[in-house]
């Protein structure tokens, strides 16, 4: 893994909380860790033991909105939105444990600045990712890259937003809801493979070659309300992973899916994860091995070509190759319950492989059949 993103570690406010804990989302002070998880020192390891990894860490950043009882209440109440009788608001009724920044305030905007230069200059981190970035005008955004990047130059930021937009605004990476939410269908026997095709030419053909997109089957919102990867994508789970490996972009590993992971996480309470040996440890070093080495399947406009392979069963069956030079990466998905059978056509994938999984070879020809079990991939390197 080349990149650790960290929840939010500053103190969680205590005023309106959720839960016995509250949401790591509703900051008191943007400026120090919470001693309940450590000291300066303790993160400041922990940064330090990443970088002689040769991992990048980012911080979870929430620039929309803070605690209600965030010292910024006392000391710059100007920094927050008000409503029509001129109190403090929350950014939607929902989230009545946070309130409402205001960015009119350009006081609002230096400060902020200052306070995520704080973490770069005091504890080296690489980056960010920033919490419900599409919510904060883009203005702010692309003053404080350009002024944390004059701090560090290599700064990494991750917008938790599919807006477009953001990429001309400092950021590097954005989230993928939009397929994600048809492969869970496609788990569910909801949708088929069909309405993944359907959406290559937004999602992949279509995105800036030179920025990032991050795939996953699960992260803390996914897992929190809508269950574990595992329950939602059941037997299918290896399979989708696979795909979120082989995509153009930056897949994700949540928090204990390489455990196995099988149920969710509280949200505002205290819920350890159950560190345990699992199968998908392994499987999960084969394909992060398989993502840095193999330059098919780089990020960015660092990697290869996205091209389909044409078969004759296209509501089940999916096959793409990702193309390098004289590199290539063959996947082969059947994204179905159900046992298929499948020719491929055309060309582009013809040729002698290595199999990933299997550490065998395998040769592929002319208008070559295969019968794939449910759910079963296949990923070959040539």
């Amino acid at each position: 893994v080349g990149i650790i993103w960290i929840m939010p570690i500053q103190p969680i406010g205590k005023l309106n909380r959720k839960g016995s804990m509250g949401s790591a989302y509703s900051i008191s002070n943007y400026v120090v860790p919470d001693p309940e998880l450590g000291t300066d020192a303790d993160f400041k390891e922990l940064v330090n033991k990443a970088h002689s990894l040769g991992m990048m860490v980012l911080l979870d950043w929430v620039a929309n909105h803070t605690a209600w009882d965030h010292h910024w209440t006392v000391d710059k109440p100007d920094f927050f939105s008000k409503n029509q009788y001129g109190k403090f608001r929350s950014p939607v009724p929902e989230w009545e444990d946070v309130i409402h920044l205001n960015y009119d305030n350009n006081g609002l905007v230096k400060e902020m600045t200052a306070a995520m230069k704080h973490w770069v200059t005091e504890f080296d981190i690489d980056g960010f990712r920033c919490d419900m970035a599409h919510l904060v005008r883009d203005s702010f955004w692309k003053y404080a890259t350009t002024e944390l990047r004059k701090t560090k130059a290599n700064i990494f930021m991750l917008a938790e937003s599919e807006r477009r937009e953001l990429l001309q605004n400092g950021f590097d990476m954005l989230y993928n809801w939009d397929l994600f939410h048809v492969l869970n269908r496609v788990a569910k026997g909801k949708n088929s493979v069909w309405d993944i095709r359907n959406g290559l030419e937004h999602n992949i053909t279509s995105f800036p070659k030179d920025s990032y997109q991050m795939w996953y089957t699960s992260n803390h919102d996914e897992n929190s309300w809508h269950n574990s990867a595992q329950e939602r994508f059941g037997l299918g789970l290896k399979a989708f992973t696979a795909l979120t490996f082989t995509l153009p972009g930056m897949p994700l590993i949540y928090s204990g899916q390489e455990a196995g992971l099988n149920r969710k996480i509280e949200f505002f309470h205290k819920d350890p994860i159950l560190w345990k040996p699992d199968e998908m440890f392994g499987f999960y070093q084969t394909l992060t091995k398989l993502k840095k080495e193999h330059p098919a399947l780089w990020s960015g406009s660092y990697g290869g070509d996205f091209i389909m392979i044409p078969n004759d069963n296209p509501g089940n069956i999916l096959t793409f190759v990702r193309e390098k030079g004289n590199k290539r990466v063959f996947v082969l998905l059947n994204l179905s319950a159900n046992e298929q059978g499948f020719t491929l056509k055309e060309s582009g994938f013809q040729g002698h492989y290595n199999d990933v999984f299997e550490r065998g070879t395998y040769d592929f020809y002319n208008n070559h059949y295969l019968q794939f079990k449910p759910w079963e991939y296949k990923i070959y390197t040539y």
